[in-house]
């Protein structure tokens, strides 16, 4: 009997896609003529580079799932770095457990489903479907975030401050050039990530709280979804690249609904993609379509597109597509973290 050491199990690191090296363009333009997911993604290909074209239009990323665990982070950096989008709505996990982790120098290994996990538990090894995460790393990632806290004036922050402090230390402290979260920070791109103590940030602030019951950090989400809506009523036309559904979904859709609260109307969201493989049928708002969006006058229709596909199946095609074509070169850069400041 073979018995496998940890060192066995996280031995080969999962490799980012760089859609700056693969030009998808005539990839994509052949699917536009076919049928079925092919041609959805062509149309949402489409869509996304008339949001990089408009002028006028700031794109809303959201990100929800293990996408950046399963190879897409450098793609998400590049957008940020490209100015090809100028906001970002994220899961705590996409943020912190994975951009963050592999910034701190820690990476994501190859691994299999089909595994006894509780021979992974007895290794500290976490497992998201085939990727694995060294569990001692992740709790350095957590005391990381605590000891960033513990560095910061006791007081409320909104999610998106408290990222950008992370930015700010990662330029200083990166082992990983391509982190997302610092070239937010240095490209001046807000994240927002509406619950962030669902994450290893949630047990590094706990950490820090815990030791300082008084004074100490704590993190305000209303604000988040307060700044996030002033980002929307300076924007009057705004588009969604979505990845997966959850918090990240409704929070960047509700921004419409929030500005009317707050007295301003402002459009609802001209362009939208969703990339998903949510079932509608429960009536979540993870499986929502864009469509029922428009019923609680959150996104136009017009130029709105479901594409029902695991995302880093076709994520990297669209991306690269609307790379390619170039229409990002001729953006204005937004910098709405400076609007917050």
């Amino acid at each position: 009997m073979i018995i496998l050491e940890k060192k066995d199990y996280l031995k080969t690191p999962v490799e980012h896609i760089d859609i700056k090296k693969i030009d998808a363009t005539a990839m994509v333009e052949a699917m536009k003529k076919m049928s079925f997911t092919s041609r959805d993604l062509g149309r949402a290909a489409d869509i996304y580079d008339m949001m990089l074209a408009d002028k006028d239009c700031a794109i809303i990323l959201t990100l929800a799932g293990s996408t950046s665990a399963g190879g897409c982070m450098n793609l998400y950096t590049d957008l940020v770095k490209n100015n090809m989008v100028d906001a970002i709505v994220a899961t705590g996990a996409s943020i912190v457990d994975m951009d963050f982790f592999e910034a701190l120098g820690f990476r994501h290994y190859k691994g299999t489903p089909y595994v006894n996990d509780h021979e992974l538990r007895s290794r500290y090894i976490d497992r998201i479907y085939d990727t694995y995460i060294d569990e001692e790393q992740l709790q350095e990632c957590d005391k990381t975030v605590e000891k960033i806290a513990d560095s910061l004036e006791p007081k409320p922050y909104s999610s998106r401050e408290f990222i950008r402090e992370m930015g700010k230390w990662l330029v200083k402290n990166s082992k990983k050039k391509d982190s997302l979260v610092q070239a937010a920070y240095e490209n001046n791109v807000p994240i927002f990530c509406p619950a962030f103590s669902d994450s290893s940030a949630g047990f590094g602030l706990v950490l820090h709280q815990h030791k300082h019951p008084e004074k100490r950090v704590s993190i305000d989400s209303v604000k988040d979804f307060y700044e996030l809506t002033k980002i929307k009523m300076a924007s009057p036309t705004s588009g969604l690249l979505m990845i997966g559904g959850g918090v990240p979904k409704n929070f960047a859709q509700d921004t419409v609904v929030c500005a009317e609260v707050l007295g301003k109307e402002v459009p609802m969201h001209k362009y939208a993609i969703q990339i998903t493989v949510a079932d509608v049928r429960d009536g979540a708002c993870s499986s929502s379509t864009l469509k029922e969006a428009s019923s609680w006058g959150k996104v136009d229709t017009t130029y709105e597109q479901m594409v029902y596909a695991e995302a880093t199946s076709v994520l990297p095609l669209i991306a690269s597509y609307a790379y390619h074509k170039g229409n990002w070169n001729n953006r204005k850069k937004r910098e709405f973290a400076k609007m917050l400041g």
